[in-house]
């Protein structure tokens, strides 16, 4: 594999090659990424087993993908490939990230691999189980970019990015995913909410904002990973939501995870990544003046698992609609109400929150959850596609037509996520 590799390395950076150096380059990519292919075709399952000691230790993501640089040399990137790789716009990478894309497509497409990275991905972050202790005491956590804080028996987050609309980055992606498993760890919580706060950004100062997606300008400046974004946050968070976090339970024989009903409030907009949140709660609420979109196809990427559970919920007319086409949806639109429960005025959204959480709080609440998220979302199925889409967002991200594209943006007017116009 570093053989079929080795005319790279006297080529200039990949911002500066000429035609022909980019196709040589490319060509010697293509050489290594089909022997890894092959290999991995063949032994996924032997190289994770090695990995894992045979699935007796749990590693995430980012730690499975760094240990199999160190025992597999040329199978995945190393440390120093990323690091070198992080400090240059997206335009001037290489695309390590994408034989990390080719490795855990691999690995996912296994019954046996796939099926312990996702339950491994359940687990709790260390982050935390260090924080559970104070947020059982004191009921709130501020971890940056969102805010916990546990009134009654709910636990409401509110994502802070303030001055950006709430698009989301890796920081925020882990910042959500340690927010998660305090409402799913704290046993006082049984409802969990989840909102954006008041926004500094001009175009909105003083106004909630759920979420403007994926922040183009970060992608752009190649601080947007395939591990700790884009699959972390697919395996993580949204995973927990739908599935819970891994715990010790004294009747772990009932069930492997804690599970919770979650509410998802809607204010001004979910664009991109928001609006593909909304697929995973049991009860979304919106304000009359919002709205939802996708536009991952015009952005030239895909919109993580919505191509799975979008169609699911409203029916492929609409769902290509959405994705393909980027069609906007109103909260007041009829078609609305397959994405979302309950449509109240902005001023009554804290009293529609309310009820929701009173609603959820039944004993029999979980159990129905949980037998919904089995017959809508079977694991196996959800397995299945995270493999593909492992491969082709990371190629999607590497893309002349997403670095074409994110370049204009960023340097264009708007500067953060996909703010409407």
């Amino acid at each position: 594999m570093a053989e079929a590799e080795r005319p790279i390395a006297g080529l200039p950076e990949p911002d500066r090659r000429s035609a022909g150096q980019r196709a040589a380059a490319a060509a010697a990519r293509d050489a290594a990424r089909a022997i890894r292919a092959r290999f991995l075709d063949a032994h996924a399952d032997a190289v994770y087993d090695h990995l894992t000691a045979r699935r007796t230790v749990d590693l995430r993501l980012a730690e499975l993908v760094t240990v199999a640089a160190t025992a597999y040399p040329g199978l995945v990137p190393t440390t120093e490939q990323l690091a070198a790789e992080r400090s240059r716009p997206q335009a001037a990478k290489e695309g390590h990230e994408i034989d990390q894309g080719i490795f855990l497509s691999r690995v996912l497409a296994s019954p046996t691999a796939g099926r312990h990275l996702l339950d491994t991905m359940l687990l709790p972050t260390p982050r935390a189980l260090r924080l559970l202790p104070d947020f059982e005491r004191t009921g709130t956590a501020d971890l940056g970019s969102v805010r916990i804080e546990r009134r009654d028996d709910a636990a409401h987050l509110t994502m802070c990015r303030t001055d950006s609309l709430n698009a989301e980055d890796d920081r925020q992606v882990e910042d959500l995913e340690t927010a998660v498993d305090l409402a799913l760890l704290d046993p006082a919580v049984r409802v969990g909410v989840l909102r954006g706060g008041e926004m500094t950004h001009p175009r909105y100062r003083g106004k909630r904002v759920f979420s403007a997606g994926i922040n183009l300008k970060s992608l752009h400046a190649g601080d947007i990973s395939l591990v700790d974004f884009l699959l972390r946050r697919e395996m993580g968070y949204i995973h927990k939501l739908v599935r819970g976090v891994r715990a010790e339970q004294p009747a772990h024989w009932r069930s492997a995870t804690v599970e919770k009903p979650w509410i998802a409030a809607v204010d001004s907009f979910a664009i991109g990544g928001g609006a593909q949140l909304l697929l995973v709660f049991d009860q979304v609420i919106a304000a009359a003046d919002s709205y939802l979109s996708l536009p991952a196809a015009q952005e030239g990427i895909v919109p993580g698992a919505s191509n799975f559970r979008l169609g699911r919920a409203a029916g492929p007319r609409l769902s290509r609609q959405v994705i393909l086409r980027g069609r906007r949806i109103r909260a007041t639109e009829p078609d609305a109400r397959l994405l979302v429960d309950e449509v109240v005025e902005p001023s009554g959204m804290d009293a529609a929150v309310e009820r929701a959480v009173a609603e959820l709080r039944g004993p029999a609440v979980v159990p129905n959850r949980h037998m919904l998220n089995v017959a809508e979302e079977p694991p196996e199925e959800f397995r299945r596609y995270l493999a593909e889409f492992a491969l082709q967002q990371a190629l999607r991200l590497y893309s002349d037509d997403v670095i074409g594209k994110v370049g204009r943006f960023t340097e264009g007017k708007q500067t953060e996520g996909e703010h409407p116009s």
